[in-house]
């Protein structure tokens, strides 16, 4: 690996295994206002997405030039992530729901997430571009493919470990070659995934919002800063019909009935 994705992923490592052990040292009442309950009823904390955000946000700027996608996006679609995370309205729930309480004029926060995963998007892309020099098409599809995988790496948060390993590998392939576009931010989305891990396979703590928007985003971009516009397509493509899925069909069904799968899902927990 060159000098640049190492540096990323080093960086994203570090600054999430700390950010992991001094979180602890939160009041009180701030530690109280991110725990929540997961799938087994047990009380885990949702402050490793910020950590994640933060972390992939450093790694990816230590990651050497063009730094400014990776932290838009990083920090813009953390920030809306946490708003959710913190604010959320249980009553709609997933982008049908949400959408359709936007056509009754119901402004949930999830619909502002939704937005701002967008506007997100559309920055980061269009700043990745203006160093490629590829036109306004690409750019609108790739700001559209950094939100749609965005929401497919939160949909996958629901059981330990899951979004991470997603994102491990899916990041994976992106390093090589280490020079070539998207090389560092993909680093930088796998250090901090590296650094989390052990908190969310042994259920203390997960991603929330925040975190597996920010993972999702970020390989979004890892993949726009290294296709074009036909590429970017078929990865804006590949995450809508994985949402439509999702409003029919449960992953995590699928998931333990297949085998394979639900090893993979599996490894790592206690």
């Amino acid at each position: 690996m060159s000098r640049r994705p190492l540096a990323a992923a080093l960086v994203a490592g570090a600054v999430a295994v700390a950010g992991m052990a001094l979180r602890h040292r939160l009041p009180a009442t701030t530690l109280a206002r991110w725990d929540r309950t997961n799938h087994a009823g047990s009380t885990v904390t949702l402050l490793e997405g910020p950590v994640y955000a933060v972390a992939a946000a450093l790694g990816g700027a230590a990651g050497g030039r063009p730094v400014l996608p990776g932290l838009a996006v990083s920090l813009g679609v953390g920030a809306f992530g946490a708003l959710d995370d913190l604010a959320g309205d249980a009553t709609s729930k997933g982008l049908k729901g949400h959408l359709g309480a936007l056509t009754r004029g119901e402004v949930t926060t999830g619909a502002v997430k939704i937005i701002g995963l967008g506007a997100s998007g559309l920055v980061g892309a269009a700043l990745a571009d203006r160093v490629t020099g590829r036109g306004p098409v690409a750019t609108l599809v790739g700001g559209a493919a950094i939100a749609g995988a965005a929401n497919v790496a939160n949909l996958l948060d629901l059981r330990p470990g899951r979004t991470l390993k997603a994102v491990a590998l899916t990041a994976a392939p992106l390093l090589v070659p280490p020079s070539a576009g998207g090389a560092a931010t993909a680093a930088a989305a796998l250090g901090a995934a590296a650094g989390t891990a052990r908190g969310d396979l042994r259920g203390d703590s997960m991603l929330g919002d925040t975190g597996a928007n920010t993972a999702g985003a970020l390989i979004g971009l890892a993949l726009v800063e290294r296709l074009g516009v036909r590429g970017r397509l078929v990865v804006l493509g590949v995450s809508a019909a994985l949402t439509v899925l999702s409003e029919r069909v449960s992953f995590s069904a699928v998931i333990e009935d297949t085998p394979p799968l639900r090893r993979l899902d599996r490894w790592g927990r206690p």
